[in-house]
């Protein structure tokens, strides 16, 4: 993507921090057309989306919602939540972490295609 953070692969596609500070973060997520991330939740962080680039689907609390450039997403805390790319490209959304602690190893994983379900 061109961006100067590290970029952090998973089975569904790529994320790169782009800032972070005292009680929020801010990503920069790719993922690969046809897949999705786990569903999940958090303890201690709000997300919003915001979709750059490509179509999608999410599912927010047993919601659907589709995902097309401009969509505005808020996933509140503890909300289970998951997304998923499709119509031929890459789903690329902006995502703002807002709360007491946002860290990686703040999440359940509830389903996930790859094996990685919380125990």
């Amino acid at each position: 993507m061109g961006l100067p953070n590290p970029t952090e692969r998973r089975p569904w596609g790529e994320y790169q921090n782009l800032m972070e500070g005292d009680g929020f973060k801010i990503k920069i997520i790719e993922v690969r057309n046809g897949a999705r991330n786990s569903l999940q939740r958090h303890s201690k962080r709000a997300e919003y989306w915001v979709v750059v680039k490509g179509l999608g689907q999410a599912e927010i609390g047993g919601r659907e919602v589709r995902l097309s450039p401009g969509t505005m997403v808020s996933v509140p805390c503890g909300t289970a939540h998951r997304f998923s790319a499709e119509g031929g490209e890459s789903l690329v959304i902006l995502e703002l972490q807002s709360g007491g602690e946002c860290r990686e190893d703040d999440i359940v994983r509830l389903e996930d295609d790859f094996g990685r379900v919380s125990e």
